[in-house]
């Protein structure tokens, strides 16, 4: 076990690159498993869940090299059983399902895993399957979908849920005929998946919009592709500039892809100027009171609510934070509270009242999204916090300690990984 050290009352400045998102990696590195031939994807961050995909790619037989540069993925052999000790270990290990049973007319995949914070089902990825002709059998906790001929179907999502959107668009990528999605997701991630399943020959038009329609085709190929910027990672470093009353700049990012999350930062009275690939925020006073509510795209990230709340915490009045997605993301609220925020949870919303400082103290980390609240809080702090639970951490964040060190934070692991690999 280790933690994150951070003394903070340092005001961030400087720049920091975002790594490729983690969440158009995952689904694209999955969706690899569609083609007949070698993939070429850049930009894929080191992080522990693109570890574990990598992982579950070599366990179903993909040839999966991995250099500074990019990941190479053949997968002309495949085996339709993801092992338990894998998918267990992360969520986006369902989005196997949908390549395996296109390419192999069978997936045997037990439930996944992931962050506690709600209920994630899989039941619009299987009513997705069914409208395709797979046939469903559930048993302890593993699934098993048959399907030696998936046809093109009319598939109302009930709630535009993006993992779903993601399954379902992979699987019709060679089914028999037209598939369209209706309510599907409209996430930036989702248009990433398309192109690089569109460069590998799919035919898939509409996403990014309600209404995806995807027609099938025989056989796949390889293709090269390169990852989008972390919206959500460039989101943190914004936010984190803005609770230390500093100024940084992200860069290697999208800036409209963040366009709900720059409009409440600007909302809070901070200057937001974006440039083509660049954002940068000035922060020199307190955040004014917002109220944010979480939405599907292009409405205010669900994985940015944790992190903002850190920052309102340090507001100059109340603001009002509204989850609409996930039913348990309030997680990270008591740890926050241990350092001096006034935070009160009723049902899904957080009531923040500002307060004109925190102070350090240990806290845990128990999500990846509420770990980085925790760093930011830390950040802005006076004195001394401890965060443990790094492990949810490095999920989603590349380098954490080096980058915010970058700009200037007082933060380090304790003890050094190095010299906990060697007692390991």
């Amino acid at each position: 076990m280790h933690s994150i050290v951070i003394t903070g009352g340092t005001p961030l400045n400087g720049k920091v690159a975002c790594d490729g998102a983690k969440n158009a990696a995952l689904p694209i590195l999955a969706g690899a498993l569609l083609t007949d031939g070698a993939s070429r994807i850049w930009q894929v961050p080191d992080l522990a869940d693109v570890h574990t995909m990598l992982d579950l790619l070599s366990s179903v037989g993909a040839h999966v090299e991995r250099s500074d540069e990019c990941v190479y993925v053949e997968a002309s052999q495949l085996t339709p059983h993801v092992p338990y000790e894998l998918a267990r270990m992360m969520r986006a290990s369902f989005l196997i399902m949908g390549p395996l049973l296109a390419r192999l007319g069978e997936a045997f995949v037990p439930l996944p895993g992931g962050c506690a914070i709600g209920r994630r089902p899989v039941d619009l990825h299987l009513k997705g399957f069914e409208a395709m002709g797979a046939t469903i059998h559930m048993d302890k906790g593993n699934i098993q979908a048959v399907a030696p001929h998936l046809h093109g179907a009319d598939i109302y999502l009930d709630v535009p849920s993006v993992g779903a959107t993601e399954n379902i668009m992979m699987a019709a990528c060679m089914a028999e005929g037209t598939t369209i999605i209706d309510n599907a997701a409209q996430e930036p991630e989702i248009v990433d998946l398309a192109n690089f399943l569109n460069g590998a020959g799919a035919r898939i038009r509409g996403a990014g919009t309600s209404r995806i329609k995807i027609e099938g085709v025989g056989c796949l190929k390889g293709a090269d592709h390169t990852i989008i910027p972390d919206r959500i990672e460039a989101a943190t470093y914004l936010v984190a500039g803005a609770a230390t009353l500093g100024e940084v700049r992200v860069e290697n990012v999208i800036p409209t892809h963040l366009t709900a999350v720059l409009a409440k930062l600007a909302e809070c009275g901070f200057t937001i100027i974006a440039e083509n690939s660049s954002i940068m925020i000035k922060s020199d006073t307190r955040p004014k009171p917002v109220s944010v509510k979480t939405l599907p795209y292009p409405g205010f990230p669900t994985d940015v609510q944790a992190p903002f709340a850190s920052l309102c915490s340090l507001g100059t009045g109340t603001s009002i934070i509204s989850e609409t997605i996930f039913e348990n993301r309030f997680g990270y609220v008591e740890e926050l509270v241990r350092m001096g925020a006034n935070i009160k949870v009723e049902g899904p919303n957080a009531i923040i009242e500002g307060v004109s400082r925190l102070e350090g103290a240990n806290v845990q980390a128990g999500d990846l999204r509420g770990g980085a609240a925790l760093c930011i809080a830390a950040l802005a702090a006076e004195g001394t916090s401890h965060v443990t639970g790094v492990e949810h951490i490095e999920r989603g964040y590349s380098d954490l300690v080096q980058k915010l060190r970058s700009l200037g934070a007082a933060i380090s692991y304790s003890p050094d990984p190095e010299e906990r690999f060697e007692v390991g």
